[in-house]
């Protein structure tokens, strides 16, 4: 049997994990990640992947951090504005990014572009060994060391073990950390579809009873859209013919972008919200899906993983830095400290959204409206709200 010492084993390469990974690579940190899944880094011209991110300017940082933005820039469609309005009613906000001084307000970003790139930024740092794809066989642990046997027969150690696999995490199971499971009892229905009119790079969203409806502007002029209903309504859109469906989207778009021409691949998921009760076990930490799962309805998923990120390389930096143990519960600690207030207020915040624009009762559909149109005319409000949504 083989063996490798590194300073960090990392479980899951998805983009959590892989940006983890060259961040900690770039700073020296010898890691080992481990895939069972192929990364996909081939397809199909005009082909877009369904699986798309609003990236924000806090998280581009961290994939420039990443030596992967350079990759990533020429497929990444910026959005400068984003409009958000009730169908109960009248309520409209504007935010503007030019309000802030700033040239936009995020990224729109295929998964797979940013996954390519993020394998690609590896390749360059000899302290990353990939180890994809691979199955895992099991987990022992030594006094000092984590250790993770592939079915390969290779054993990877290190004195420190990051679960960056997903919301089925087999390192959160392995920790015996439990996750809080509750169905939203929706499915969102994603697609790419061509508009009459350009979408001026703006992200929009409009709320209605059944959920959120999302269109995300595209490089190639096209929109990738997100929308959130009860299970038995996304079955029924599901089963609509092309005709039909882009009927019934104009409609529920308020034709924003005049006729909906044409609309591709349609696929369900299915929306839950999970979250983990702790963040770390010794010589253990979680980050991304494995920890926090939430509403997509302001696109923050991918974004709180990314924060999870650039705070635990920082905290493993600085703990190098003064001789410590990475592994150390001390050390982790803090890592637990600086994510679990802002991942827990960002997921009520997601909440409180969902039901507060779900809601059918008059009052409070007259109470959100009233509260669009105030935050709208409130511009040092709007412009927080901006600077958050940023990560500035």
């Amino acid at each position: 049997m083989n063996s490798a010492d590194y300073d960090v084993v990392i479980v899951g390469a998805g983009l959590v994990g892989l940006s983890l990974a060259a961040v900690l690579g770039d700073a020296g940190f010898r890691v080992a990640i481990v895939e069972a899944r192929e990364p996909q880094l081939d397809w199909a011209e005009g082909s877009v992947d369904l699986r798309v991110y609003a990236i924000s300017r806090a998280s581009e940082n961290l994939l420039r951090a990443a030596g992967a933005w350079p990759a990533i820039e020429p497929a990444a469609c910026a959005y400068q504005d984003m409009r958000v309005w009730d169908a109960g009613g009248s309520g409209d906000i504007h935010f503007d990014s030019a309000e802030l001084g700033e040239p936009g307000l995020g990224y729109i970003i295929e998964s797979r572009v940013i996954e390519k790139a993020l394998v690609a930024a590896l390749a360059q740092l000899p302290a990353v060994e990939r180890f994809c794809p691979v199955d895992i066989a099991a987990f022992t642990d030594t006094q000092d060391a984590r250790c993770v046997e592939l079915e390969d027969g290779r054993r990877l150690s290190a004195p420190l073990l990051v679960g960056a696999d997903g919301r089925h995490s087999r390192v959160r199971d392995y920790a015996g950390i439990h996750a809080r499971v509750s169905d939203y009892g929706q499915r969102a229905l994603v697609a790419v579809v061509a508009c009459e009119r350009p979408h001026a790079h703006t992200a929009w969203q409009r709320f209605l009873p059944s959920g959120p409806l999302a269109f995300l502007p595209l490089c190639d002029g096209r929109c990738s859209i997100v929308w959130s209903a009860t299970s038995e309504e996304a079955e029924r859109l599901l089963a609509l013919d092309d005709a039909a469906f882009c009927e019934a989207l104009g409609e529920a778009f308020d034709h924003r972008l005049g006729d909906i021409l044409s609309v591709g691949e349609r696929v369900l998921f299915p929306l839950q919200r999970q979250y983990a009760d702790h963040y770390i076990a010794p010589r253990i930490a979680l980050a991304g899906d494995a920890l926090h799962v939430i509403h997509p309805l302001a696109g923050q998923g991918v974004n709180l993983g990314f924060k999870d990120v650039r705070e635990l390389a920082d905290v493993l930096m600085d703990a190098r830095r003064r001789g410590r143990d990475p592994g150390a519960f001390s050390v982790l600690r803090r890592y637990e400290r600086a994510r679990k207030g802002d991942n827990i207020a960002t997921m009520l915040a997601m909440d409180g959204f969902k039901q507060l624009f779900g809601s059918r009762v008059p009052p409070v559909r007259w109470l959100r409206n009233a509260g669009l149109d105030l935050v709208d005319a409130a511009t040092p409000v709007k412009n927080l709200i901006m600077r958050l949504a940023m990560g500035l």
